[in-house]
């Protein structure tokens, strides 16, 4: 499936190396402001090209409104946004077309559809993520202003975050609000992009002041559907709703203390931390064993220009989920108890 959501729907299209890539959102409630700056403001954050520690691929990420949008107003109607690919560099992967990529989905993709378009993982690339961003800019427009979605990183390989200064996450080039850890973490990654290799870690979202009464109480839990959105990102291999894998070695007595911002799948309206653990990027220049067609093992080195470490472009991608995650049951809870 390539829709996401249920009241409030996004529905992704493009390749990696394809003429372009988009999103249509449909389901949004008409009267809301809305311009390309709000959309591109987000789109630049997760953008490639940004620093040393990204991909070099240079994309300036423009969003054009096609539809769904007059003066300056959603019409209700439905949004698409395309944007168009202007720096692919295919014959980067013409030796690897016909090569499984280790830690890439080339394999099973070609195993389920038959075809797989091998030119930069095709729709199998991170590149799928800025349709992502588009709809999570617009999601945020439909919850209260006081709510904030805020997403840093914690952990780059062995290196941990001990401080919180939100002030501080926009200032380093790998989003921490540790400053003092974002310059370790910033040197860690150029040293393995050296070695042409790769680093992991961990994202944590903060979720302030979301909207009381939010989430349904069977099928629509609050954390399902956030656990649903993070696990949707290829990179993503472990979720926790704070205090997590914590609570297998407390008490009822001492867990019953703890607010995690959720109760009974519905929001307190208390605040929401979420923790992800996200691999190291799987495209590597160092020669690895890959499988070919035939099944014959060959080693190779993968060219092209890929991101030594994906989180902090995966930041603002995890944030644009949680936004249209609440969106969603926002406008569920709406229709839910009748409210205006």
């Amino acid at each position: 499936m390539n829709t996401f959501g249920k009241n409030f729907r996004l529905t992704t299209f493009g390749e990696s190396h394809g003429k372009a890539l988009g999103a249509i959102i449909d389901g949004c409630p008409s009267g809301l402001d809305l311009s390309e700056k709000d959309i591109q403001k987000e789109l630049d954050r997760r953008k490639p090209g940004q620093s040393a520690v990204t991909t070099a691929r240079k994309e300036k990420d423009q969003a054009q409104i096609l539809s769904g949008v007059f003066d300056g107003k959603t019409l209700g109607t439905p949004i698409s946004v395309i944007i168009l690919n202007t720096d692919q560099r295919s014959r980067d992967y013409s030796l690897i077309k016909n090569i499984f990529r280790p830690g890439h989905a080339d394999e099973m993709w070609t195993s389920k559809f038959g075809i797989n378009d091998y030119r930069g993982g095709g729709r199998s690339s991170g590149r799928e993520t800025v349709s992502r961003v588009i709809g999570g800019a617009i999601a945020k427009k439909i919850l209260p202003k006081n709510t904030q979605v805020i997403g840093h990183t914690i952990q780059i390989y062995d290196i941990k975050a001990k401080n919180f200064e939100a002030k501080e996450i926009e200032k380093n080039l790998v989003r921490s609000a540790d400053p003092e850890a974002a310059k370790k973490m910033e040197k860690l990654i150029l040293d393995f992009k050296e070695k042409k290799d790769s680093v992991g870690g961990k994202v944590e979202i903060k979720i302030k002041n979301c909207p009381k009464n939010i989430g349904e109480p069977v099928f629509g839990k609050l954390k399902a559907k956030l656990a649903d959105a993070m696990f949707s990102l290829g990179g993503v291999f472990v979720v926790e709703i704070l205090p997590g894998m914590d609570f297998a070695e407390m008490t009822g007595s001492e867990a019953n203390k703890i607010s995690t911002g959720i109760s009974g799948g519905i929001a307190t309206g208390e605040e929401i931390i979420i923790r992800c653990a996200v691999k190291p990027t799987p495209s590597i220049g160092k020669e690895q064993k890959m499988k070919n067609r035939d099944g014959k093992i060959k080693k190779i080195k993968i060219e092209g220009r890929h991101d030594p470490c994906i989180i902090p472009r995966l930041i603002p991608v995890a944030e644009s989920m949680v936004w249209m995650v609440l969106a969603d049951l926002y406008l569920q809870d709406k229709i839910s108890t009748l409210k205006k």
